[in-house]
């Protein structure tokens, strides 16, 4: 199968050509345009159990979709998200996992398992979701962001503001804290950060959704 993402920054979205007998998983919703030849089969994300856990804690659809090609013949289909911004593919090696907050999973190959695991409270209350999205390899993961996506390696302490990390590695730990002193944080606007901690890699998103809210409402009324 080969994989173009295009339109990043802005408004990415991913080209995929699947040979005869390949498979991909996506979001439910995640399909723009298609091959009529492909077969689309609905399947629960996991099974039902974990494909309810997923919906409510980890923030994904309940259900996945699976594209199939049985045809002789190489077949395009295109994959896109929710919110305008990037998408990446990271490679997993057999038994690497990644850390995905909800919302982020795009896609994978049919090798890819994807798991609820539990965030911390210092997620949750960051806005960030009290549950995760464990991928764990081997093969191929698509993840988007609203906004620019970067990738950063870390090798001790960072500060992200919160609705801003996307991904990190297991190892990586998150702890919440106030931005500066108590008159600065919440009178300078920044608040409550997430302090990632460890040494690995994490993926940030230059926008929020939770910021573009904030500014939207005000001007509803």
């Amino acid at each position: 199968m080969e994989t173009v993402i295009h339109g990043s920054p802005s408004f990415a979205y991913i080209d995929a050509q699947l040979d005869p007998g390949e498979s991909i998983v996506t979001e439910s919703d995640a399909m723009a345009t298609m091959a009529a030849e492909l077969d689309l089969k609905a399947r629960f994300n996991g099974g039902i159990t974990s494909a309810i856990c997923k919906r409510f804690l980890g923030g994904e659809s309940l259900f996945v979709s699976e594209y199939t090609n049985n045809s002789s013949d190489t077949l395009n289909l295109t994959l896109t998200q929710g919110t305008p911004g990037d998408i990446t593919m990271m490679e997993l090696s057999e038994g690497q996992s990644l850390c995905l907050q909800p919302g982020a999973y795009i896609c994978s190959t049919k090798d890819v398992s994807l798991k609820v695991r539990w965030a911390g409270f210092a997620s949750g209350i960051a806005r960030e979701g009290f549950f995760k999205l464990m991928a764990k390899g081997p093969g191929q993961i698509w993840f988007g962001s609203y906004g620019g996506l970067v990738e950063k390696e870390i090798d001790g302490e960072y500060i992200v503001d919160t609705s801003h990390l996307v991904a990190y590695e297991p190892q990586i730990k998150l702890k919440l804290q106030l931005a500066g002193g108590l008159f600065s944080s919440f009178f300078g606007g920044e608040g409550l950060v997430t302090r990632v901690e460890g040494k690995g890699k994490i993926w940030i998103q230059t926008r929020s959704l939770s910021g573009l809210a904030g500014w939207i409402n005000p001007r509803l009324y």
